[in-house]
């Protein structure tokens, strides 16, 4: 009876100091929760799981060595909670992890939507670390195991080796941000168009004829690419066009800027605080050449803006008598051969009404 005394008040205080444990760490839960960062929620709801338990482990040894017990029950009891403890980490531990991974993962955008593969990865080793932990614990020797698992290692990743390939690209793909769901890319081999989903095997591109194309991760990795939103959304957009030789260059300038002016502020997807910029470059033939440049919001807005540009600076150049020159040749037959003679210059050109 004299050995139950203690045993009992080492068991009631570890009892007793779960249950303080637990109001402590549900009073740090609810200050956790008011703050930005979600990863405090996620340390101290594993710590209610954790510490509790850890101080009944503690009770519990404390009892087994007041109680007079022989050495090899004691050496059991020791070992059982000390698997048992490890296992209660274990499965914390990959909790904790698990759920910082996916507070980081969901925090960047583009990698939210893949966030499982990354949790699932480290929830796993975590678990296995842990299982080999445990078995060194209880005796068992870890070592054929590892060279087992090493050489089934080695053969599965020779079986699925196009596979893993996918799989690692993937990972690097969203890790890098060099690639996210939403952006327009083009590949070397044209394949084109916006990107729907990256998963651990493919990446889905949604092409603007509304077809997917599935592209594998390795593939993706190796292909030269351009993302046209990267590093911002907006870019800009060059459309060509020319008048003849005759015409005021101040003039055409001054009108052909107050058209893309009107076109940056009415046409939707374009950007209205974009600065209007003609640049002549050429002599040609029949017309003097210049370059347009035009800023939209996105990659797809391009197609509506030069549309609208180009009808309506075709109107205002009608209306202001600018002319805008098409090449002309000349066919003339000469005792049967066919003879082409350089192609005129703009004043053979047909101005426009």
């Amino acid at each position: 009876m004299d050995h139950l005394l203690p045993g009992g008040i080492a068991l009631g205080a570890g009892l007793l100091g779960a249950f303080l444990l637990r109001l402590l760490l549900r009073r740090l839960a609810v200050h956790a929760r008011r703050t930005r960062w979600s990863g405090d929620d996620v340390i101290v709801a594993a710590l209610r799981t954790v510490a509790p338990w850890a101080a009944v482990a503690g009770g519990v040894a404390g009892a087994a060595a007041a109680l007079p017990l022989t050495r090899a029950v004691r050496h059991n009891v020791n070992q059982v909670l000390t698997v048992l403890l490890i296992f209660v980490v274990t499965v914390t531990a990959a909790r904790v992890v698990a759920g910082l991974v996916r507070t980081v993962t969901t925090s960047r955008s583009g990698v939210a939507g893949s966030a499982t593969i990354f949790v699932n990865i480290t929830r796993v080793l975590v678990l296995a670390i842990g299982f080999l932990v445990m078995l060194q614990t209880l005796g068992v020797s870890i070592a054929p195991m590892l060279t087992a698992l090493g050489v089934g290692g080695l053969a599965v990743a020779l079986a699925l080796q196009d596979t893993l390939a996918n799989l690692f690209a993937g990972i690097h793909i969203l890790a890098s941000k060099t690639v996210q769901p939403g952006d327009y890319i083009r590949l070397s081999s044209g394949e084109e168009g916006y990107v729907e989903d990256i998963n651990w095997r493919q990446t889905t591109v949604r092409e603007l004829s509304n077809n997917l194309v599935v592209i594998p991760n390795g593939q993706l990795a190796k292909s030269n690419m351009t993302n046209f939103m990267r590093p911002e959304q907006r870019l800009t957009v060059l459309v060509q066009a020319g008048v003849s030789y005759d015409r005021d260059l101040d003039h055409v300038e001054r009108v052909t800027a107050e058209v893309v002016a009107e076109v940056m502020t009415e046409v939707g997807g374009a950007v209205p605080d974009h600065e209007p910029a003609i640049r002549f470059h050429t002599f040609g033939d029949s017309r003097i050449g210049f370059t347009v440049i035009l800023g939209v919001g996105e990659f797809s807005d391009q197609y509506r803006i030069k549309h609208e540009f180009i009808k309506r600076l075709h109107k205002r150049y009608r209306a202001e008598g600018i002319r805008i020159p098409s090449p002309a040749r000349t066919v003339a037959l000469q005792q049967g051969a066919v003879v082409l003679p350089q192609q005129r210059s703009g004043e053979d050109t047909v101005a426009l009404p």
